[in-house]
């Protein structure tokens, strides 16, 4: 049998190298032009520089791993990748502990002014009572944001004596005890408490310029500010203008919203900044290399690929049976998540019927990657799923029962919080295997799964439907279907709804205000 190839196109570690001869053929080629060579090789080793463009790609005939030395895959067309069933694999946990490090560097060289004391001294003035600057230990330390980097900041922040308290609503309450951390429920909480605040949120449309002017305007006077998650997080006209005011006494950042950076930022004394340098440390390029050796090598053998982007290895009996119930999987765990407020201590996952007699970790995995899509620090996937809810303390069991009752198969996905418990059970209908919501809230159901769907509580009383309906055509929003269910007679209703269009929040707020329980609009 002829030995697989491996091209490594870009310089990882050595000990990444050796990995892959061991068990390879491997070429470590940085110069012959890539769309001449691409075809003959079974997985490709790259960091940032080289492009896997959708025509690159499409040359590469044999290609079965793409492995990328680091943690983004921006230079990786993941999606034509994926339709050539080509595995595209990360190092996404090789920068933790360098990011995490560079945010407690920045968090002191910010309290004791090292940059500029430094400075000043090389240019001959000494400047002790310029830069004095404050201590660290008993001040309080606000983290928005409590994924991997979040939490080992936290853990070197309490070793230097702070108080420590963090923002993160799908985080559960037990990992924050772990770790000796205290939970706030919003992040004005942490605003009204931090006398410094670092930023490890994930980048989202909610979260994108977050740190704005009606930020800064709660936060305490003198509050010092890191970041060196995303640039994007913060609004930096309005960062500026707190920094000018004295609102804000100091900021350290290692991101910008647009890099290489060259504002007004770096004007002012008060700034410390690096040219995004928190995960370039030689372990954390090594520990990358080492890696995503390991994660080709995988791909490669038919092992598990823990740190795929895109696709796991699914086996093909399975996946011929349980794939039309992946995508229901996802919608419900998203579905089930947001009807819980985002927030979950445990998720439980039972299959019911014939796909009950398969195994279900698919569908477990699918409903882990729905639920979290979006609320976490990277991209989520059907082999990080689990690690992300182990990251959380959020407790996930599998159940399996044949009996299905009134459905061929049938799958629920149940949230828990505390006392609480969120449920909705979905199946699939038709020859196309469509999405269908069949219980929600203690409510059955009969209701496509479409992308966005509104959901109302309301007393079951009359003319309810026709006041909907009025609300939503003088809005503008067209609402393509439509079901109702209600627990008794003169008792509680549930009326769900899919619509073409977002409806506005003053929409949602004026049905609130009516008379309604609760309305949720959900994106699936």
């Amino acid at each position: 049998m002829t030995q697989q190839k491996v091209l490594v196109r870009e310089a990882i570690a050595d000990a990444g190298v050796d990995l892959l001869r061991e068990r390879f053929d491997v070429d470590v080629d940085f110069d012959s032009p890539l769309e001449d060579i691409v075809g003959l090789y079974d997985a490709i080793v790259v960091r940032s520089a080289t492009k896997l463009t959708a025509e690159v790609i499409e040359r590469a005939v044999r290609l079965k791993v793409i492995g990328r030395a680091g943690v983004g895959v921006d230079n990786v067309d993941v999606e034509a990748a994926t339709r050539r069933g080509i595995v595209v694999a990360n190092a996404p946990e090789s920068t933790v502990i360098s990011a995490a490090e560079h945010t407690i560097g920045l968090l002191v060289a910010l309290a004791r002014n090292i940059p500029q004391a430094h400075a000043a001294l090389k240019q001959g003035r000494w400047e002790r009572k310029s830069y004095g600057g404050v201590e660290l230990a008993g001040k309080t330390l606000g983290v928005l944001g409590f994924g991997r980097i979040g939490q080992q900041v936290a853990r070197r922040a309490l070793g230097l004596g702070m108080r420590v308290v963090a923002y993160d609503p799908y985080v559960a309450a037990e990992r924050f005890r772990e770790l000796g951390v205290e939970r706030v429920e919003t992040p004005e909480d942490v605003y009204d408490v931090a006398e410094f605040i670092t930023l490890h949120l994930p980048l989202t449309d909610e979260t994108r310029q977050s740190i704005d002017a009606d930020a800064f305007a709660r936060m305490r006077a003198g509050v010092r500010l890191v970041n060196a998650a995303r640039g994007q997080l913060v609004d930096e006209a309005a960062l500026l203008g707190a920094l000018q005011s004295g609102k804000v006494a100091g900021a350290a950042l290692d991101v910008f919203s647009s890099e290489p950076y060259s504002g007004p930022l770096l004007e002012l004394d008060s700034v410390v900044v690096t040219p995004h340098l928190a995960a370039s440390t030689d372990e954390a390029q090594d520990r990358a290399g080492v890696i995503v050796a390991e994660q080709v090598a995988a791909a490669l053998e038919g092992g598990l690929v823990s740190n795929a982007v895109n696709i796991p290895a699914i086996g093909a009996e399975d996946m011929e049976v349980l794939g039309p119930y992946v995508p229901l999987a996802a919608k419900l765990g998203r579905l089930a998540l947001e009807l819980a407020g985002g927030r979950a201590d445990e998720i439980v996952i039972t299959a019911y019927g014939g796909i009950a007699e398969y195994d279900t970790r698919l569908l477990t995995v699918a409903a882990l990657q729905g639920a979290f899509q979006g609320r976490a620090d990277r991209p989520v996937n059907y082999v990080n799923a689990p690690l992300i809810a182990r990251e959380r303390g959020i407790d996930v069991r599998e159940e399996r029962s044949q009996s299905a009752r009134d459905y061929t198969n049938l799958l629920r996905v149940e949230v828990r919080t505390g006392e609480e418990s969120t449920r909705v059970a979905g199946t699939t209908i038709g020859s196309e295997n469509r999405p269908w919501l069949v219980r929600a809230l203690g409510f059955d159901l009969d209701l496509e799964l479409d992308p966005l769907l509104v959901l109302f509580r309301y007393d079951d009383v009359p003319g309810v439907i026709g006041r909907v309906g009025s609300l939503f055509g003088d809005a503008g929003v067209n609402i393509a279907n439509m079901t109702v269910s209600r627990s008794r007679r003169g008792g509680k209703a549930l009326m769900a709804l899919s619509v073409d269009t977002r409806p506005p929040a003053e929409l949602v707020a004026r049905i609130r205000a009516v008379g309604f329980d609760d309305a949720r609009v959900i994106e699936l």
